[in-house]
């Protein structure tokens, strides 16, 4: 059950570069559990959304709030620590790690490790790395990624490699996870198994989900509310059926009124 701590919410978000307004009054609100899409035509400020509630950018004006904690200001690495993982539009994996180290090195933020453990190689050491080691192949057992746990990560097909990179959000345990075009290069067949994929982890993991994505079949089919940026504007929030019907959206993508 979603509590007031597994919130992620934004309030009257800004950002400017020079004189580009590109968000204006952003708000939404995502708790766990939940599944919300985040669409709009290219340019209208989606990623800068996405990179504000990460801590890439910092908001001109606006509050960004996990529970009562604002992380509006915070580090990627403090806010990911608080909850928050995202995808990226342009696949970051290690490519020159294996699949499973990609995993581990995630699962090993969790382990309170310090410099003294890692340069002498202490029995703690060695213990933690096991222990992330177990938990990544556990984690990639569930994407079907095990087989291929000693491939270097570059080396995946690219549908591998979304999912690689989605297993590897979910290792920092996350309350929210913010999903950038992951149906980005993926033929019919694979965008139909991600929209399995993506309805799986909401339900499996617990966690709310905040996805952008230019497929407007999986984001009506997977999303139970959506918001609409325009040009860094929200000009709709709604379910997928009022979202269809909304004349601003369709004058938006299509360039003329309905």
């Amino acid at each position: 059950m979603s509590t007031a701590a597994d919130t992620l919410e934004c309030q009257r978000v800004c950002r400017s570069f020079g004189g580009l307004r590109a968000v204006t009054e952003f708000t939404t609100r995502i708790a766990r559990g939940e599944l919300v899409g985040l669409i709009g035509p290219n340019g209208a400020g989606k990623t800068t959304v996405f990179n504000l509630m990460t801590g890439v950018y910092r908001p001109t004006a606006g509050e960004i709030r996990l529970g009562s904690r604002r992380i509006d200001g915070a580090l990627p690495a403090q806010i990911n620590q608080a909850g928050v993982a995202r995808t990226f539009q342009n696949i970051r994996l290690f490519g020159n790690l294996s699949v499973v180290d990609n995993v581990a090195v995630a699962f090993a933020r969790h382990g309170g490790e310090n410099l003294f453990h890692t340069i002498l190689r202490t029995p703690r050491f060695f213990r933690r790395r096991d222990e992330s080691e177990a938990q990544a192949m556990a984690l990639l057992r569930t994407f079907q990624l095990d087989g291929k746990a000693n491939l270097r990560a570059a080396s995946l097909a690219y549908g591998d490699q979304r999912r690689l990179e989605i297993a590897r959000a979910l290792a920092t345990r996350p309350r929210i996870l913010l999903l950038d075009e992951p149906a980005a290069g993926m033929n019919p067949q694979e965008k139909a198994e991600l929209m399995k994929l993506i309805r799986f982890i909401r339900d499996q993991f617990a966690v709310g989900i905040l996805l952008i994505e230019h497929d407007m079949r999986l984001v009506m089919n997977v999303c139970e509310r959506i918001t609409v940026l325009d040009h860094g504007e929200t000009i709709a929030v709604g379910t997928p059926q009022e979202i269809q019907a909304n004349p601003r959206v369709i004058e938006a993508y299509l360039g003329e009124p309905a």
